[in-house]
């Protein structure tokens, strides 16, 4: 793997930092899905786990469309790109003829509205829509991204492994 993340610097402002902790995160998913091909990508080496690197993707970007496009945003979708009421897995479940370059044109594009939807804002910035029955400030959705991305980056680094041997930061 090339590394390709910039380390968060030490010192920022909060927004500046939040920011840059989310772009390294989802710089690492990326980093951790580098150099494999297409049946890799789609392999799920820990049964009866459904995880994959590509259902990774897949996840991250639903993510980032729900949190920025539909919490923040305010809109409101009845399927994903991914998923369906009928199949609210499909993002892990759908991977087997799915297209990789494909889901990490989606997942890039959903990168990047979620930066423009973010852009600006102060970090008090309610979203237009409720998480249940509570509002949620950008500065949560941000935390909360940074976190979902460790998390899976950590599954990630596991499927590589299993795929591999690759290990890493």
């Amino acid at each position: 793997m090339t590394e390709t993340r910039t380390p968060p610097p030490f010192i920022l402002g909060e927004r500046a930092m939040l920011d840059a902790w989310l772009d390294y995160h989802r710089a690492t998913l990326a980093l951790k899905c580098e150099g494999l091909d297409d049946d890799q990508l789609r392999t799920r080496p820990v049964p009866p786990s459904s995880l994959s690197l590509l259902g990774l993707v897949r996840h991250m970007a639903e993510v980032e469309r729900h949190w920025f496009q539909g919490i923040l945003g305010g809109l409101d979708f009845d399927r994903g790109h991914y998923w369906t009421p009928q199949r609210p897995d499909g993002d892990f479940d759908d991977v087997d003829g799915a297209d990789p370059a494909e889901a990490f044109a989606t997942w890039r594009a959903e990168c990047a509205a979620s930066r423009a939807a973010a852009a600006g804002l102060p970090l008090e910035t309610l979203g237009k829509r409720l998480r249940g029955r509570e509002q949620v400030s950008l500065r949560w959705i941000l935390i909360h991204l940074i976190e979902e991305y460790a998390r899976h980056n950590g599954h990630a680094d596991l499927i590589r492994e299993q795929i591999d041997g690759v290990t890493g930061e």
